[in-house]
């Protein structure tokens, strides 16, 4: 069936969005913030980091979220605020009103296919969070050693059923929350889970101040130390800082699309990094300590949540509820991130079809698991099926790792690459100071970094990669 006339289509979206706008600017702000922070915070950052000389790699993340990040999110949400539909539909419309190149489009078609296989695969570590929480409540992790820790770990990736459950549990519950719409569904949930998650992360820092002690996991978290930096950790820190604002997944130009007029794009983006920022550094302060004091090495690689923090929390006091909710934690983060991802696919089936919410979000949910298979098979059935073994790099990856390879290293940074070149160039009319509602002076200074250095970082990001 042939896409619907544009007049239609941007009827249609803004039909919808007079029905479910965000109630205010800080429900804007809370569900961008708990889309952005997810497992690129709360379970990512904290391995990153420790792989790559803890202090000073911080201090470069934190360099590259203020001078990249926060440009590109400008941009994005600007994108989104200003075509009012869909990923692909607002992409279309603004294409068509500065009369740009249709190449331009990709952008659109790109910001819907990284959140749906993105999904795919995310919701696989996702229901590994969910298990591990359900066997936190059920039994703890007392009297559990490195090798039950990881015999644990390799039982639940080796079965397909159980992993298959966990999986379907939590896209479906993701989808829940998408089919009760803008307002009562993801603006709500979003306001639970930030709440929940900053609760959580003070109690658990403070509880470690009271029980091991902070100090050495602030020198590791905050002393620099420029000499354990590399050319590789400087590109590691980029990608963490894009990876954790979720820019080019499709979620900052959906939601800035429900944004009620008047509310301020800049300011939004900037109170959105500080929270991940924020969240990063508390999530290094509620893990680094209980490592350290345990002996065990921060550098452990994504081994560091579900296979090393079992053998701490086995050996502490209180362990089976510092582990509920920790690992409640790490699925909370995850389940809004996931939210986030699968409302810029139901938004463009609910512009194309005008079909039910529910029907939408529910069948897109079901699409997503089953396309999602493959990854979850990666650990057991599969493991030995290499896929894309004929392209270069993709060598002996399964299912699961040519995904995250190829959507994290590749179509990530090329979508933020695209988007910083449309807006700062294709739309450097159309996204004037008035519409970014940036000072004249600083709208210059967003323009370049968005035209220029932006895009110059990533395409070094981008060719470092290739030549690893």
């Amino acid at each position: 069936m042939a896409p619907p006339p544009q007049s239609a289509m941007g009827t249609m979206m803004s039909s919808q969005n007079n029905k479910d706008l965000w109630t205010s600017n800080l429900g804007f702000v809370l569900a961008t913030a708990a889309a952005a922070i997810g497992l690129g915070s709360l379970w990512r950052f904290p391995y990153v980091a420790g792989a790559n000389g803890g202090g000073a790699f911080v201090l470069v993340y934190m360099l590259f979220i203020a001078a990249l990040c926060v440009p590109l999110m400008i941009a994005e949400m600007s994108l989104g605020k200003a075509g009012m539909g869909s990923v692909v539909g607002s992409v279309r419309r603004l294409v068509a009103e500065e009369n740009a190149s249709p190449f331009w489009r990709v952008v659109g078609w790109l910001s819907l296919a990284v959140p749906f296989f993105g999904l795919s695969y995310y919701s696989v570590v996702a229901g590994w969070s969910l298990d591990y929480t359900r066997v936190a409540v059920a039994q703890g992790f007392a009297g559990t050693d490195a090798g039950a820790s990881r015999h644990l770990f390799e039982t639940l990736i080796g079965s397909p059923w159980r992993q298959g459950a966990m999986q379907f549990t939590f896209i479906m519950g993701t989808a829940t929350v998408v089919a009760l719409g803008v307002q009562r569904g993801i603006e709500i949930v979003s306001r639970i889970k930030m709440v929940a998650m900053f609760t959580v992360l003070i109690g658990l820092v403070l509880y470690n101040a009271i029980t091991v002690g902070l100090g050495p996991a602030v020198d590791f978290l905050i002393a620099p130390d420029f000499a354990r930096l590399t050319p590789a950790s400087l590109l590691t820190a980029m990608g963490q800082a894009l990876f954790s604002t979720a820019i080019g997944a499709g979620v900052l130009m959906t939601y800035a699309a429900y944004l009620p007029a008047g509310v301020s794009v800049p300011k939004s983006a900037g109170v959105v990094a500080g929270s991940v920022v924020a969240v990063s550094l508390l999530a290094g302060l509620a893990i680094f300590p209980i490592v350290l004091a345990h002996g065990l090495t921060p550098a452990e690689g994504p081994n560091l949540i579900f296979v090393t923090l079992p053998v701490a929390f086995g050996a502490m006091p209180g362990g089976q509820f510092i582990a509920a909710l920790f690992f409640g934690l790490i699925t909370l983060g995850a389940f809004t991130t996931a939210v986030g991802m699968l409302e810029p696919v139901a938004a463009y089936w609910l512009e194309r079809k005008q079909w039910p919410r529910p029907l939408v979000a529910y069948g897109t949910g079901l699409a997503i698991w089953m396309v999602g298979l493959p990854s979850l098979l990666s650990f057991s059935t599969l493991k030995d099926v290499h896929p894309l073994a004929f392209i270069p790099g993709f060598g002996g990856k399964t299912f699961f790792d040519a995904l995250d390879h190829g959507i994290s290293e590749f179509l990530l940074p090329i979508n933020a690459l695209l988007i910083a070149l449309f807006a700062g160039y294709a739309l450097r009319r159309r996204l004037s100071a008035s519409e970014t509602t940036l000072p004249p002076a600083l709208h210059k200074v967003w323009r370049l970094f968005t035209a220029v250095i932006v895009p110059l970082s990533i395409l070094v990001l981008m060719i470092s990669q290739l030549s690893r």
